[in-house]
């Protein structure tokens, strides 16, 4: 693999197209999902009725085309009959709010934070659902999507579906908090096509295109594309570049035997957002820092990614009850990173140190340490075959909709890990102290890449699973799911010359590969399973219990790693238990759901220790934490003009068990951290990036026949942020949006958004060692949809 310059290529395209925006059209597409524009859409099978029509709660679309269950065939009810909370959003309804990557429409469902998006994998997406790491648990169209990369753009997404609580037997090993899917666009024998056109402040121009053809009788193409800028609002010198090109190509569509070939590319050209020195103690942002500032160096820092999948579907109807699908999937996503962590020795203005309370020399000053002008390259491979046959049937007078099915997946992975800030003798370069009120990000020492690590990782996983419903009667149900699946991974790495600490003289062959180190395998056979039973005292309404089961192998994903303290841990267990009831009101134009749940990691890993030496030998499954919830929720028309869209979650989250029973049991004891007075430090305390309340509103109202104008809330409570006990919790915000919607005739409409809309200041993705990143200022983007 090459190792790209630290002068990265960009992308000519977007800035192209902002010019062409600039001096044509001040409009950003947002396909208008409110009544007045929503018949420009409703030829190519997207809410057809109005704003109603983007607003689905718990994968029940209140009013037109009603979607009855989710995309995977491993579903075989409504959703209204499925015993588990599961939330779809629709592209109508990411459009309507002016939502574009994963992280934004993520960030409108209540229960999620996101991580400082790093790690083992690499700089990307770390989402935190319901108490718990979700970042294993990222689907495409049922497939898991392992990659840590930033999902940066939904052109060619048809909806987005959030599944919560564990679901192993669904999605594979992992998924404790729940799982998340994303239902790709794909031919069909529809015929329309939409172009769309933009720009707005900070420097925001997108154009997409999306385009149906029926190509003879059974025949269809449809094309997606997408060129998109813009700058972070509110941030100095953060921005996003991409385009992106999705055909696909729908063969006998209207036969009993049909065939789909679909392809997604991709090309992201960024500056990542890292952040600004944050901590709680001292009310966030740290005094006298500059919330706009950058504290890395922005001629150096970028976000590469490539990402190239196709796919293949088969299906076939042996008759009206029994059904083939077969899916075959390749993948390869490559991402280089230069990143410049937002840590080190803060100096306040009072000459206060705020990471230990001590006086500082330097008052007014930050000198950066650790990861600076780190650059990662990975690159991920990934073929996949999921085969499901689906039959609905009756056994004694019980109805069953069965499905069988068999998946198997191999996983690669590679990352070159390198320094830039090097001395031509491969020496590390002295950082220079930075103001902290006016931080100068521009690097002018020299840069030299010397290769500071290299590792590798593989994944096997072959399953099969079974999934049952059996009806009884016209009120009872039981829905049943089984999987079992074999799990093999291994990962190693090569040792490499590291360079010496500063000062020191050189050492000859810096950046070398002088071998391998030893390879560690994890091979787990898993068992996962669903029960639920589902009671529907109305036909409009179910009330359902369910009990589910996760497991997590040391080796839960190909960017993972497990050492030797590890890998011969059995695999970490979680249950979910939820009872919920969900109702369709006012002729199934309104949808009211209520849950209440819990989650319970019921073992997680925790070091052990031998007692006579006190060294750390392995780790152990004898930690415990759990998740107790509830989730409300309503959606639809209150009025043929007024549409809601509502959740609410509140999560009471606690760690029951954070060391070892031997550490517990003996406290003090050689290599134990804990004391006869504080046995289990960590034990009460609640699990961090878990907020105890959070919410979200949407609302629309068409006021006139061409006109509707929206209106949305987003709210996330307080929270732990990880830190010693006694700190304050990152605090938590309320975020507003707004939205109006012209329709000019029966081919053009506009929209204009505004996203935080008072200017709140914020911070999100909230690292336990100093820094987080400021949520985006107010922005606006009109947008403009033509359909010809």
């Amino acid at each position: 693999m090459s190792i790209a310059s630290p002068t990265a290529r960009r992308l000519p395209a977007p800035r192209l197209v902002s010019l062409a925006i600039a001096s044509a059209l001040a409009a950003a597409v947002l396909p208008a999902a409110a009544a007045p524009s929503a018949d420009l859409y409703a030829e190519a099978g997207m809410a057809p009725d109005g704003a109603a029509d983007a607003t689905r709660l718990d994968g029940i679309e209140v009013t037109g085309e009603r979607v009855d269950k989710p995309a995977s065939p491993k579903y075989t009810e409504a959703l209204i009959d499925t015993p588990q909370t599961i939330t779809v959003v629709n592209k109508a309804t990411m459009d309507q709010q002016g939502l574009l990557s994963l992280r934004d429409v993520l960030t409108t469902l209540p229960g999620i934070t996101f991580g400082a998006g790093e790690g083992g994998g690499g700089y990307g997406d770390s989402i935190n659902l319901r108490g718990f790491s979700a970042n294993t648990d990222i689907t495409v169209d049922g497939v898991r999507d392992s990659a840590q990369y930033s999902r940066t753009d939904n052109f060619n997404l048809e909806a987005l579906e959030l599944v919560n609580g564990a679901n192993s037997v669904y999605s594979g090993a992992g998924s404790v908090g729940g799982n998340i899917n994303l239902v790709s666009k794909a031919a069909s024998l529809e015929e329309f096509s939409m172009l769309t056109v933009g720009a707005g402040t900070d420097g925001y121009g997108r154009i997409t295109a999306d385009s149906s053809q029926v190509i003879g009788e059974q025949t269809a193409l449809r094309l997606n594309a997408m060129v998109h800028q813009n700058d972070v609002p509110g941030r100095d010198f953060e921005k996003f570049e991409r385009w992106g090109f999705a055909p696909s190509l729908g063969l006998a569509l209207d036969s009993d035997t049909r065939f789909t070939l679909s392809a997604y590319i991709q090309r992201d050209d960024n500056v990542p957002q890292y952040g600004v020195p944050y901590f709680p103690a001292y009310g966030g942002l740290l005094p006298g820092a500059d919330v706009e500032g950058y504290y890395g160096y922005h001629n150096l820092d970028r976000q590469e990614i490539e990402n190239d999948t196709i796919t293949g579907v088969f299906e076939h109807d042996f008759n009206q009850n029994v059904s083939l699908r077969s899916l075959l999937r390749y993948q390869r996503v490559e991402q280089t990173t230069v990143v410049d962590a937002v840590q080190g020795t803060w100096c306040l203005d009072s000459g206060i140190n705020p990471a230990t309370g001590a006086a500082c020399a330097a008052p007014g000053t930050y000198q950066p340490s650790g990861p600076r002008g780190l650059q990662r390259d990975t690159e991920n491979g990934m073929a996949t075959s999921q085969t499901d046959l689906t039959a609905r049937f009756g056994t004694g007078g019980i109805e069953h909709a069965m499905v069988v099915g068999m998946q198997f997946t191999r996983e690669t992975f590679d990352l070159d890990t390198g320094s830039l800030l090097r001395n031509l003798d491969g020496t590390l370069v002295p950082l220079p102290v930075m103001d902290l009120s006016d931080p100068d990000s521009l690097w002018t020492g020299p840069v030299n890449y010397t290769l500071t690590g290299r590792s590798e990782g593989e994944l096997s996983n072959s399953a099969v699973y079974v999934f049952d419903t059996l009806k009884f009667s016209e009120q009872w149900m039981l829905n049943l799911g089984a999987r079992y699946e074999r799990n093999e991974g291994s990962n190693g790495s090569w040792t490499v010359v590291a360079a010496p600490a500063l000062g020191q003289p050189a050492i000859p062959g810096i950046g070398t590969i002088t071998g391998k180190g030893p390879t560690f395998t994890n091979d787990e056979n898993l068992f996962s399973y669903r029960a639920g039973v589902v009671f529907k005292p109305a036909e409009n309404g179910s009330v359902y219990l369910s009990y589910a089961n996760s497991k997590t192998p040391s080796k839960t994903s190909v960017n993972g790693s497990c050492t030797a303290l590890t890998c011969n841990v059995e695999p970490e267990s979680a249950v979910n238990i939820e009872l919920g009831t969900k109702w369709d009101l006012v002729d199934q134009r309104l949808a009211l759901t209520a849950a209440v749940f819990r989650n319970d990691r019921e073992n997680y890993k925790v070091a052990d220790f031998d007692p006579v030496s006190g060294v750390a030998i392995e780790q152990t499954l004898d930690g415990e934490a759990r998740v107790d919830g509830i989730s409300v929720g309503v959606a639809g028309n209150l009025t043929d003009a007024w549409s809601i869209f509502a959740n609410a979650t509140f999560l009471d989250s606690e760690i029951l068990q954070s060391v070892s029973d031997h550490c517990l049991a003996n406290p003090g004891a050689p290599g134990c951290t804990n004391t006869p007075a504080n046995p289990d430090p960590e034990a009460g305390r609640r699990i961090v990036n878990t907020p105890e309340k959070s919410a979200n509103l949407w609302t629309t109202y068409a006021f006139a026949p061409q006109w509707t104008v929206g209106y949305g809330i987003t709210y996330q409570g307080s929270f732990d942020g990880g830190r010693v006990a006694n700190v304050p919790d990152v605090k938590g915000f309320t975020t507003h949006r707004a939205m109006v919607a012209w329709k000019i005739n029966e081919q053009l409409a506009l929209q204009l958004n505004a996203n935080n809309l008072f200017d709140k200041q914020y911070f999100t993705r909230v690292r336990n060692n100093g820094w987080a990143t400021p949520g985006e200022a107010r922005s606006l983007v009109l947008s403009a949809t033509y359909q010809f």
